[in-house]
């Protein structure tokens, strides 16, 4: 995911892109992202590298917006697409004054806002989906007594 860019004459560093207050570098795809992108959102191009690829244009781009204005954990693409990324220091990798550039890291695709309506509120959807968890279980707990 590394592109290399020239901002003074003779100088080189890693090609980053800024994402609210953080400089990133890399991307870094999970297998859990990898499984809900071919269940959420296309199922021919799912290598590691094409999701990545496609991140980082997006990245790029600019189209990449924080789903919240609080949480930094939750992100849209396009305002449609619903992902959770995670940031981590890059070892050894500083910009050219010296601040510290990020890998994000894709956790998980939720799915695209349009397919999903729950998706437009994911306070109430998660708690939809505790409550329905809560229910399974006490369900499954009654059936073991």
């Amino acid at each position: 995911m590394r592109d290399k860019t020239t901002e003074r004459w003779s100088t080189y560093e890693p090609f980053h892109v800024e994402l609210a207050d953080k400089k990133v570098a890399d991307v870094v795809i999970t297998n859990h992202a990898k499984s809900r992108w071919t269940d959420r959102v296309e199922s021919e191009k799912t290598g590691f590298a094409d999701i990545a690829e496609f991140m980082w244009q997006c990245l790029k781009q600019g189209r990449i917006a924080s789903y919240y204005r609080n949480e930094q954990d939750v992100y849209l693409i396009d305002d449609d697409l619903v992902f959770v990324a995670e940031f981590a220091e890059l070892e050894k990798e500083r910009d050219l004054i010296g601040n510290p550039l990020h890998k994000m890291i894709v956790v998980t695709f939720l799915g695209r806002m349009s397919e999903t309506i729950e998706l437009r509120d994911l306070k109430s959807y998660y708690s939809w989906l505790r409550h329905s968890r809560r229910m399974t279980l006490i369900k499954n707990s009654r059936k073991r007594k």
